[in-house]
């Protein structure tokens, strides 16, 4: 039977002085332990370090917490390892700016193990003609079926929690995973403040839901800094930042599986930037833009700054792609794609076209109203801390 296995948390007391009014000071010492296999009870793991065995996954009706500052390493070379919440459990992952929740790799690089997977049965949309609610088998190997009716699902609390070198890929599209997967995710989920960092497929990913995302940093991911599919619907996103660099795709690859649906998702204060001479990952399909739409992807999006998106291949390369006719048609002429207050840097082509389906040329003139200029806009704005650090380096510094 598989089993978890907690620690208990072990206190020290230190004294800083010999002076009679002088007072103790408790200090927390981390326990160490393993987790491993189904989680089927509550458990509260305390403050430590732990190493992460396995796909743990929280079953429904279970509740699993985990206290700020606590550290979970993953270790490739005993197989596929990740956390797993499931529909109807939950996560409780509150840290802090300074007492971040981590979950790490032994060897960093990325790629080395599944991240934070969490399943819920929020709406979604990937066929035109299903009747409603549709549901989908995900593609990270498990075939487990999202989707549903619940938009308020909550599948617990997510702040200050940072992924790193994650992205473990088996097959594309069929077993895949990156920093963070959230398929079907309801609107009573709290994710704030959350960090994918050098992982080896996307850093955030969405599969349809209702749930929304602050202050995320997709930092350094080999494929999109963030992506969705399924009709995601999330209304309350603010200040997601993407740094590309080393190897990457888009900032933000957005889809709805050709749906032309009648919603869509809300984002606030984005920054987009990549780094000089950062590769797209294939050649087969070259991809260097800040912002790629497809397949009736859609979206309300204000106060973005872009820089670094440059054409590092002739053709190739700019701030805003539409991929394809029905896309163009539906979304950007229909008006369902607004991109207000948007600042370049280093980015010499606002827009380019890829013709999938027909000719056509987007432009901002495509868009009317719905796409504006600033020169003051600010894109996101993070607090510093911890949180925003790894092995020395300031995620923040190049926002």
């Amino acid at each position: 039977m598989k089993k978890l296995l907690y620690a208990i948390a072990i206190s020290a007391t230190i004294f800083t002085g010999c002076s009679d009014d002088e007072e103790e000071v408790p200090v927390k010492t981390p326990v160490q332990g393993e987790i491993t296999g189904d989680i089927t009870t509550n458990r509260t793991l305390a403050f430590g370090n732990y190493t992460l065995k396995g796909l743990v996954k929280v079953q429904p009706g279970v509740t699993l917490t985990i206290e700020a500052g606590s550290t979970f390493t993953a270790d490739q070379a005993d197989g596929e390892d990740g956390l797993v919440i499931l529909n109807g459990g939950k996560l409780i992952a509150n840290g802090t700016a300074n007492e971040p929740i981590v979950f790490t790799a032994k060897t960093k690089i990325g790629g080395q193990w599944a991240g934070i997977i969490m399943y819920g049965d929020a709406p979604i949309v990937n066929s035109a003609t299903a009747p409603t609610p549709q549901t989908a088998l995900s593609e990270d190997g498990q075939s487990i079926t999202y989707g549903g009716s619940n938009a308020t699902h909550n599948g617990g609390s997510l702040k200050y929690v940072r992924v790193e070198y994650a992205g473990l890929v088996f097959n594309n599209n069929t077993r895949e995973h990156n920093g963070f997967s959230f398929y079907s995710v309801g609107s009573g989920t709290v994710l704030e403040n959350l960090v994918a960092y050098k992982g080896n497929d996307d850093g955030f990913e969405f599969y349809g839901g209702t749930v929304s995302a602050k202050n995320l940093i997709s930092y350094g991911n080999a494929d999109d800094s963030f992506d969705w599919q399924d009709g995601w619907r999330g209304q309350e996103n603010t200040n997601w930042f993407a740094y590309q660099t080393g190897i990457a795709n888009y900032g933000m690859e957005i889809e709805a599986k050709g749906v032309n649906n009648t919603f869509f998702p809300k984002i606030t204060n984005i920054t987009l930037k990549r780094a000089a001479n950062t590769a797209t990952e294939s050649q087969n399909e070259k991809q260097f833009d800040a912002i790629q739409f497809k397949s009736q992807g859609n979206g309300d999006f204000s106060n973005i700054f872009i820089d670094g998106y440059a054409s590092v291949e002739a053709g190739f390369g700019s701030a805003i792609q539409v991929r394809d006719l029905a896309t163009y048609n539906n979304q950007v002429v229909g008006g369902k794609i607004k991109l207000l207050n948007v600042r370049l840097a280093n980015t010499p082509v606002t827009f380019l076209s890829q013709n999938s389906g027909g000719n056509f040329t987007v432009n901002a003139a495509s868009f009317g109203t719905n796409f504006t200029t600033s020169t003051t806009a600010t894109g996101a704005s993070l607090i510093a801390g911890i949180w925003a650090n790894v092995d020395g380096v300031n995620l923040l510094a190049n926002l």
